[in-house]
């Protein structure tokens, strides 16, 4: 009998140990990107990160909850719920000053109602004590386009004076210069180690919200690599509210009609809209204001998955917009 028992509790442990290591279904959201690590930051660093999530499914899915294991971060959804094929963002936010040294954090994000499941995320850092960020990120705000604002950040060493940054990585495609210089000290204080960072917004930056993370490559062979990010949105001219038209319910031979708003800071005029055809049409007014109501009609000629990107072109210099017409129609 002894036997038995022993027999059932291993069973019964494998099987725990198997049910534990079978990642939920709704780790597929996240497209199998579940982690991510910020590498070696400054102390007081702001960290910030998006993980993509799309519902892959056929039924809707509701955000249920979304839960931390640690007070040092946070974790916001840009939706409450998710429609078929629609895709979202889980925006993270870690504080760098309130942890030091190497840390680990788990997100767990609940869906439901109907068929529920959570996700599991992981977060890393390893925030150093002798380097300091001054401020924690470097952040534009919202800036109008065509505007070149500067904004600085110190990087500050609190060990040996032969650390020294060897080189300052970036994308290409940062809307941004940097320029560095030694960090000054003021009169009559203890000499500070370090530098002085400038980045300076270009005025061709393209409109939209952006996120750029840094590398500092420096002479510490220990930890010779640090990030941090800088961040900022860009202001269009022009604005649509909303940028997405969702179609449900509709069959083919069927009709939709959506109202889209389009403003910009000056009177302008639509000259045309591409990626119209039989399916999607538009009545395109022929006025000039800053604010422009704009009627499309959606009939769509055959089943299956609509999804469809227009341009909204305009008298304003370089200026366009966009709208995704996307949804399900059946037969």
């Amino acid at each position: 009998m002894r036997t038995l028992v022993l027999a059932v509790s291993a069973s019964l442990l494998l099987i725990q140990t198997a049910a534990a290591q079978t990642p939920a279904w709704a780790d597929k959201m996240f497209g199998g990107v579940t982690t991510h690590d910020f590498g070696v930051v400054a102390r007081g660093a702001q960290l910030k990160h998006t993980f993509k999530m799309t519902n892959i499914w056929k039924e809707p899915l509701e955000i249920t909850q979304i839960r931390v294991s640690c007070t040092c971060l946070t974790a916001k959804a840009s939706v409450s719920a998710l429609q078929p094929n629609e895709s979202a963002t889980l925006e993270i936010a870690m504080d760098g000053r309130q942890f030091s040294g190497p840390k680990s954090i788990t997100i767990y994000v609940s869906v439901g109602p109907k068929f529920v499941s959570t996700a599991t995320l992981k977060v890393t850092a390893n925030a150093r004590q002798d380097v300091v960020f001054n401020p924690g990120e470097l952040d534009f705000g919202n800036v109008a386009r065509g505007q070149t604002p500067t904004r600085q950040i110190d990087v500050e060493y609190g060990g040996s004076a032969d650390w020294k940054v060897t080189e300052i990585v970036k994308s290409a495609a940062a809307p941004f210069e940097l320029k560095v210089e030694t960090l000054p000290t003021p009169a009559g204080q203890v000499p500070r180690h370090g530098y002085r960072l400038f980045a300076t917004l270009r005025a061709d930056a393209p409109a939209g919200p952006f996120k750029q993370e840094l590398l500092l490559k420096t002479t510490d062979a220990a930890s010779p690599v640090l990030t941090f990010n800088i961040i900022g949105a860009v202001q269009a001219t022009l604005s649509v509210s909303p940028p997405g038209l969702a179609v449900s319910g509709l069959r083919v031979g069927e009709s939709q009609t959506k109202k889209v708003v389009i403003r910009a800071d000056r009177p302008f005029r639509i000259l045309g809209i591409d990626g119209l055809d039989e399916a999607i049409k538009a009545q395109i007014p022929d006025q000039e204001e800053t604010t422009i109501f704009l009627t499309v009609t959606i009939q769509p000629n055959k089943a299956g998955e609509l999804r469809r990107q227009l341009t909204i072109r305009t008298n304003l210099d370089k200026e366009s917009a966009t709208i995704t017409v996307s949804g399900d129609v059946a037969p």
